[in-house]
């Protein structure tokens, strides 16, 4: 009755750092209630239902259930139980896995995710579809997201800064506010918060229209290393994100490439 065009099959989620028999349990019950949600579908021609392929960290186990759901025929795919805390070591491994057994031709979604960097590496690892918290959460603690990474609004460097987030931003927030007024308000009133908000979903926003753009215009791996210069200057890349995207043949401009993933 809502309407929804999207509609995800109920799954059994377990931490993704539990292992053991609990994690195969809940891979089983998930492609259990996935055939009875198949079965309940009654307008299977007006709205989409997505299977979830959960597994854990095990990679046996999420190829199991990537098998049985693509035998399923659904319109697409969603990869669960991620983003719990997981080494991210962990986390793009199983993303590949994952991609690597779902249709091409079909979405695949990664629920829970994320930080802009999680982002371009995901698409290179083949995942079209995200949600994710991040950019209002990290709004209400006055986190503004920009192509030079995370700007801190609380800190007293903004105070006097009498330009916007972004000066090439339109978003509503950028098109009246400065970062000095911004800095007043951060994390302090519900109005920064929406604020910020605003900007960052905005920033989100724009960045996904560039990475269908690049894949579009066949430079996905060159906008890659661009996003990445742009947030690490300095050439520290996260270890994890070099590893990931040279696992899909691209290769970042030379840094030192040995720093741990800095906060989002």
């Amino acid at each position: 009755e809502i309407g929804a065009d999207i509609m995800m099959a109920l799954d059994d989620v377990v931490s993704s750092t539990t292992e053991g028999p609990r994690v195969e349990e809940a891979m089983h019950r998930t492609l259990r209630w996935i055939d009875r949600c198949i079965s309940a579908h009654s307008r299977p021609g007006e709205q989409n239902l997505f299977g979830i392929v959960q597994g854990g960290l095990n990679l046996e186990l999420r190829g199991k259930c990537c098998e049985e759901l693509v035998k399923r025929e659904l319109p697409g795919y969603a990869i669960g139980g991620l983003s719990g805390g997981e080494a991210k070591d962990e986390f793009w491994r199983v993303v590949l896995h994952c991609t690597q057994r779902l249709p091409a031709d079909k979405p695949r979604y990664c629920m829970g995710v994320g930080y802009p960097t999680d982002l371009v590496v995901c698409v290179a690892l083949g995942v079209d579809m995200f949600d994710c918290v991040y950019p209002a959460r990290t709004a209400r603690f006055g986190v503004a997201l920009t192509d030079m990474g995370n700007l801190n609004l609380k800190q007293k460097r903004y105070r006097s800064e009498m330009i916007p987030i972004e000066p090439d931003c339109g978003c509503e927030t950028c098109k009246h506010f400065t970062r000095a007024y911004l800095h007043t308000v951060a994390a302090k009133e519900q109005t920064g918060a929406r604020l910020v908000t605003i900007h960052n979903i905005a920033y989100m926003m724009r960045l996904g229209k560039r990475m269908r753009e690049a894949i579009l215009e066949d430079r996905f791996p060159a906008f890659a290393a661009d996003f990445f210069s742009s947030w690490f200057p300095a050439g520290d890349y996260p270890t994890w994100c070099v590893d990931a995207l040279a696992e899909v043949g691209i290769t970042l401009p030379p840094g030192s490439n040995t720093a741990p993933a800095r906060a989002p």
